[in-house]
């Protein structure tokens, strides 16, 4: 049976592993389709497909996961199917990946006022070649002891509201979807339950042309799931999902395939990718 996740991270982003290493990992895990959605990212895409050449029975869409703030914490909204070459995609995800560099360093200091010192250069030499993000700081905070898990990291200092949080230059979700769309993209809602009003947000974001949401998410309850799926079916969108696998801690984080995303969801979107580009070409 095919198996799908949309929603994975490697180390250009803040996951562990290289675009090459992530599909050597899910072909390996014999997955049928993947979606590498690095934030504010599409560096990896290039030699993810071609790793996926070596593996016929795997299919890699291009994706990205945009991060986006409103009044109440964050809103992340991936992109399927995306023109990653795109130049106004490219020249804004750089803005955004030069206002993580100076979120970092302000909630280094936050930190230290905290009582809590960890060196900018370690921070980087996690973070490589890719966009630093904060889960280089959790993994810095657990190498000095300050914390006992990665997710610890976030719910005592750097989630949204905790003490050394620090917001990102604004970019709204609508101007993520507007992003997206242009870049001949397929704009997706990501882990709706994580911020507040879900259900407003979405009906706000049809109207700027939302593609999805993500109901199969990672430990989504079947109770959760069922309301995401409504809330899809009330507007017309296609049900996605994805493990938003990082390989941080691999004793406690879902693992890629596990999501139980159904494997249909990838000739829904396939089939509205390609009617929206039919559209632009030939309208």
């Amino acid at each position: 049976m095919p198996k799908v996740d949309l929603h994975i991270h490697s180390s250009v982003s803040d996951g562990v592993y290289s675009p090459t290493e992530i599909v050597k990992k899910a072909a390996e895990k014999g997955l049928t389709t993947i979606s590498l959605t690095d934030h504010d990212n599409v560096d990896g895409i290039a030699p993810a497909l071609k790793a996926a050449e070596s593996y016929p029975s795997l299919k890699v869409i291009p994706g990205v996961e945009i991060s986006t703030d409103v009044p109440e914490g964050e809103v992340h909204v991936l992109g399927y199917f995306i023109d990653y070459t795109d130049r106004e995609l490219l020249a804004a995800l750089g803005k955004m990946r030069d206002s993580r560099l100076r979120r970092a360093r302000k909630m280094i200091a936050k930190l230290a006022e905290l009582g809590l010192t960890i060196e900018w250069e370690r921070v980087k030499e996690l973070a490589g070649s890719g966009s630093v993000g904060r889960p280089h700081i959790a993994q810095v905070l657990l190498e000095k002891g300050y914390i006992a898990t990665i997710k610890e990291a976030f719910t005592k200092y750097i989630a949204w509201d905790k003490p050394a949080y620090v917001p990102r230059d604004k970019i709204i979700p609508a101007e993520a979807v507007k992003l997206i769309l242009q870049a001949k993209g397929l704009p997706v809602l990501a882990h709706p339950l994580t911020f507040v009003d879900p259900e407003g947000l979405v009906e706000e974001l049809v109207k700027s042309g939302l593609a999805g949401i993500e109901a199969y998410y990672k430990d989504t309850s079947a109770e959760e799931r069922s309301r995401l799926l409504r809330l899809a079916e009330k507007h017309g969108l296609i049900a996605t999902g994805g493990s938003d696998y990082h390989g941080l801690d691999e004793s406690t984080e879902v693992m890629m395939g596990e999501a139980n995303v159904p494997p249909e969801v990838v000739d829904r979107l396939l089939s509205l990718a390609e009617e929206r580009v039919l559209k632009i070409i030939k309208p």
